[in-house]
């Protein structure tokens, strides 16, 4: 279990970060923002697995899909 907690705990640091570097304008709503929001929602769905959270782990899986769609629109301009 302790290996799922590093990992959810990475990812729960991962989103407060993307949170924090946008609110303070040192990046732009784009593509590394939303890479910060991908790795962040996968690592903290990991985290829930095993503790049979689902609510929480399905919130972080639409997370990663909402990060993956604006990924894809983003490369296609």
């Amino acid at each position: 279990m302790l290996v799922f907690d590093i990992i959810g705990w990475i990812g729960s640091i991962m989103v407060v970060l993307a949170y924090f570097l946008l609110s303070t304008k040192k990046i732009k709503p784009g593509l590394t923002y939303q890479l910060l929001n991908l790795f962040a929602a996968a690592l903290m769905a990991i985290g829930l697995f095993p503790r049979n959270a689902w609510f929480s782990f399905a919130v972080q899986i639409v997370w990663a899909l909402v990060a993956i769609f604006a990924i894809i629109k983003m490369k296609k301009k």
